[in-house]
């Protein structure tokens, strides 16, 4: 049967490029996201209480699709060795496994959110892979950032730290803060601007720290967003300003202009020794 040739399964389940491709990967997502679904109704009791049996038979449906779906990639794919050892591969395995190990333990049905994962093959369908580029661009900003944001965190851990011990000090057990730790906690929360409520100080002296911490965290929550803005600044520029005219050695071309701008030469593609 022509749809069981490994060539024409292969072109369906691993290829991108063909209509009937984009198809079966749009339908394996939308399948994920629906079996994400039935995961999260079944963690609600009452849900649970009312159509678990229902939930109970989709959630084998769709188990049952992906082994089928997982046993025709490996059938299919050019070297099975590969495949199974990929990233991709590993997931597709521990997309179906939680739902067979629940017979004997019955809290692993929720590993299944490993199936989230799987959504990543939405890089292939929409070829998002073009903007890898401009991925590279931000982690390149973020890696030239490291040393400031590693002193910020230095200096964000000792005010944690030194405020967490003051309302120890201050409030003591009585009030919720038992320990330093607990403290540190309460000063975690509240310089983030989080504020659960939990552990709130009761004395003057204590809400004043707290007023200072909070006011702090509105002052410090900028900086490293300031930080990685600079370096973001600094690449693009560098990116800028990399490519130049083979015949009027005029720089500061966008990335995707394919001719100069001032002696109209054609430019060289990016990335390519200029």
């Amino acid at each position: 049967m022509k749809w069981l040739d490994k060539d024409v399964l292969y072109t369906v389940i691993f290829g991108t490029e063909t209509p009937a491709g984009r198809r079966f990967d749009i339908a394996l997502i939308l399948a994920i996201l629906l079996s994400m679904v039935v995961l999260l109704l079944d963690s609600v009791g009452s849900i649970r209480a009312e159509y678990g049996l229902l939930l109970y038979r989709l959630e084998w449906g769709f188990t049952l699709l992906f082994t089928i779906e997982f046993a025709l990639r490996v059938y299919c794919a050019q070297s099975r060795i590969a495949y199974l050892r990929s990233f991709y591969g590993i997931i597709d395995l521990l997309a179906v496994l939680p739902t067979y190990l629940v017979i004997f333990m019955p809290g692993a049905s929720f590993l299944l959110m490993v199936r989230l994962l799987r959504v990543l093959r939405v890089f292939r369908v929409l070829k998002l892979l073009r903007y890898v580029d401009e991925a590279n661009l931000l982690m390149r900003s973020l890696n030239q950032s490291r040393r400031k944001i590693l002193v910020f965190f230095s200096s964000l851990f000792i005010l944690v730290t030194l405020f967490g011990s003051l309302l120890y000090v201050v409030e003591g057990p009585e009030n919720g803060f038992t320990s330093i730790p607990t403290g540190i906690y309460w000063a975690i929360v509240t310089i983030t601007t989080v504020g659960f409520g939990d552990i709130t100080p009761q004395t003057w002296l204590g809400r004043g720290i707290a007023a200072v911490t909070m006011l702090m965290g509105y002052a410090i929550i900028a900086v490293p967003t300031g930080i990685i803005t600079a370096e973001l600044g600094r690449e693009m520029r560098k990116e800028y300003n990399r490519r130049h005219c083979p015949q009027c050695d005029r720089s500061g071309h966008e990335r995707d202009a394919k001719f100069c701008n001032h002696c109209g030469a054609e430019l060289e593609p990016p990335g390519e020794p200029t």
